[in-house]
């Protein structure tokens, strides 16, 4: 998993489409901007994906069990 998490670190750093506001995606968007908004959905995924494996369910129960 933490390699995972490294290579979508390294994905972050686009340095490849700095220098051209082209091609536009969709006629409209320009590249930066869409690979931005893609590695935005990728990032909830992940983000969804770390909370499902890595959420720590004996801390919530012991903290539910505090507060019966």
């Amino acid at each position: 998993m933490i390699f995972v998490l490294l290579v979508y670190y390294g994905l972050h750093q686009d340095f490849w489409n700095w220098t051209s506001a082209r091609p536009l995606v969709f006629g409209f968007l320009p590249a930066g901007l869409a690979y931005h908004a893609a590695y935005t959905i990728g990032a909830s995924a992940l983000m969804a994906l770390l909370v499902r494996r890595a959420w720590p369910a004996k801390l919530e129960a012991w903290a539910d069990e505090e507060a019966d």
